[in-house]
């Protein structure tokens, strides 16, 4: 049970696209156990109070981590639209105060009433490992792509729809996810913080 219980991590969000989304990109992780707050009984919910991606990641890592006792992994992530002056950014989660098919809508309404012709965006994300002793570790990925003008695809949550890669014609949620945990700006992150995971937890 000891063994269990050191080789825990904790995956801090509780939603269930981004929680699939992280456990596939940790696939080749199978000696870690790969837990969710449900499972430990954890309802919480981090105010995203901090000014950057990084900030709002370090909230949320240091909120599970003191809440569990586990080694954590947070990550905040946003889309950055060229039209927009890199908006909506952190925000992008409540963007418009409107969630689902709705939020697509505002944002197409927003690049529309900004009346630019570039659809240039990127998605950004910021990874931190929080340990067990508090020592924190950081890790950004970045995708760039292009806004497309109507929502595509089922296998993706949030923007992913309207991101669309212009090299393969196909947005976000059209992508395979052989491909998307290839090429995401998530799966980026993960990639740059899998040198502190293989610290945290090597393979015996």
């Amino acid at each position: 049970m000891q063994m269990l219980l050191q080789n825990d991590l904790l995956l801090a969000t509780n939603n269930p696209g981004k929680l699939f989304e992280f456990q596939n990109l940790l696939d080749d992780y199978q000696h870690v156990n790969l837990i969710s707050p449900e499972s430990l009984g954890i309802s919480l919910e981090v105010e995203e109070i901090g000014t950057s991606y990084l900030e709002n990641a370090l909230l949320k890592a240091k909120a599970f981590s003191n809440a569990s006792g586990k080694v954590v992994l947070a990550d905040d992530s946003g889309l950055e639209v060229d039209a927009l002056d890199g908006a909506p950014g952190i925000y992008s989660a409540r963007y418009g105060d409107v969630r689902g098919p709705a939020q697509l809508e505002y944002l197409l309404e927003r690049m529309a009433k900004a009346g630019k012709k570039t659809r240039t965006a990127r998605f950004r994300c910021v990874v931190v490992l929080c340990q067990r002793n508090g020592v924190t570790h950081s890790f950004e990925g970045i995708c760039e792509g292009e806004i497309g003008y109507i929502p595509r695809g089922e296998n993706g949550f949030g923007y992913d729809p309207l991101f669309v890669f212009p090299e393969y014609g196909l947005t976000m949620a059209e992508l395979s996810s052989n491909v998307k945990n290839k090429i995401s700006h998530r799966s980026r992150a993960i990639e740059a913080a899998k040198t502190i995971l293989d610290e945290l937890f090597p393979k015996i």
